[in-house]
């Protein structure tokens, strides 16, 4: 079992860090109360071991408890039940933090009316000093934009092979409506109607009469493949931006005989890549 305590000043990325272990497949508490911390070991933990075989808790200043002085004879604590556990301390210097905090204009969990930003800044700094001295990993932020930081975490901790992204290609009609989820669409009106043949007309891109069809008309499969030859370039670019899913929609006027045909060709072809690869017929459910 796993376990990676994530904490760190506020402002400092904690955030992006859960999210991002979660991505890696990661079971996440945030903020949790470091009083809760070793029951939530023996009864969660030890209790669940298939959900919380990889585990990430934040724990921060949200606290406000004097017992974080003690974070070191906890680590001895989960380590003596034969937990795997790192602690992930994020950090960023003074006046990068007041911009942050200038710029999204939240309020420092520490900070009111009678503590100003920056002495909340600095009790927190005093506050989290016995996290800081157990780290494992330590790493600055005040220099790093989201996807360097999320980058920079998966090569930290060792999770650089995190899932690829998944890839769902949608057939939809138009007079229904377009999918607002898509982040490609594709007109595919223009082509040739299966439609407008009396003996096509009751039946889906699924039949073999209309594959028949389409695969017989050389401006489908011009079609086919500029969309083919667009995803194969586009998509790599969605997964190097740290995306999770990629859905690209086809649509036709009913959604039952092109969109359905072009749809089923290209998952066809993009499951014979190194993508995972789902497909959803709106019309046709």
């Amino acid at each position: 079992m796993k376990l990676i305590i994530v904490s760190g000043l506020s402002g400092s990325g904690k955030s992006i860090a859960l999210d991002t272990l979660e991505d890696c497949g990661y079971f996440c508490v945030d903020n949790l109360p470091f009083t809760l911390l070793e029951d939530f070991i023996s009864d969660v933990m030890l209790d669940d071991k298939k959900i919380c075989a990889k585990t990430a808790i934040g724990i921060d200043a949200r606290n406000q408890t004097e017992k974080l002085a003690d974070f070191s004879g906890c680590l001895d604590f989960i380590r003596k039940k034969g937990i795997e556990c790192d602690v992930l301390y994020l950090q960023a210097e003074e006046n990068i933090l007041l911009k942050r905090y200038s710029e999204t204009r939240r309020r420092h969990p520490l900070s009111d009316l009678n503590i100003p930003l920056k002495e909340a800044l600095r009790m927190e700094k005093d506050m989290l000093r016995p996290v800081a001295k157990c780290a494992d990993v330590i790493i600055d932020t005040s220099h790093t934009h989201y996807h360097q930081l999320r980058e920079l975490l998966k090569s930290q901790l060792g999770e650089g092979n995190e899932r690829q992204m998944v890839i769902q290609f949608l057939s939809f009609g138009f007079k229904h409506g377009i999918p607002l989820e898509a982040d490609f669409m594709f007109d595919a009106r223009t082509l040739p109607n299966p439609y407008w043949v009396a003996d096509l007309r009751g039946l889906t891109g699924k039949d073999q009469a209309v594959i028949d069809f389409l695969q017989d008309e050389d401006v489908v499969q011009q079609y086919f493949q500029d969309v083919r030859n667009f995803i194969e370039r586009w998509a790599p670019k969605f997964e190097a931006d740290n995306r999770s899913y990629l859905t690209v929609a086809i649509g036709c006027t009913g959604g039952q005989h092109r969109s359905v045909f072009l749809v089923d060709l290209l998952v066809k072809h993009f499951q014979q890549s190194a993508h995972n690869v789902i497909v959803r017929h709106r019309e046709l459910q």
